[in-house]
């Protein structure tokens, strides 16, 4: 960790409860900003998975052996 975020750290840590809950919301946010160049890549990858299905190339499974018994009561 660089000596700015240690400092960072500790001044947050000074910070009531509530704010740091908005601190921490605001650095969420920040990270989920649009990324042009990240969405082209997932799309490639998505196209490029598909494709592979399509082919055959890749193994598929019913949700019920994905997620088995999750959220059944």
């Amino acid at each position: 960790m660089t000596h700015d975020t240690e400092e960072l750290c500790r001044a947050a840590a000074r910070l009531a409860p509530v704010e740091r809950l908005e601190l921490v919301h605001r650095i969420m946010e920040s990270l989920d900003a649009p990324d042009e160049r990240l969405d082209a890549l997932w799309a490639k990858e998505a196209d490029n998975r598909f494709a592979a299905y399509k082919r055959g190339e890749i193994e598929t499974f019913d949700e019920s052996e994905v997620f088995g018994d999750l959220g059944k009561p």
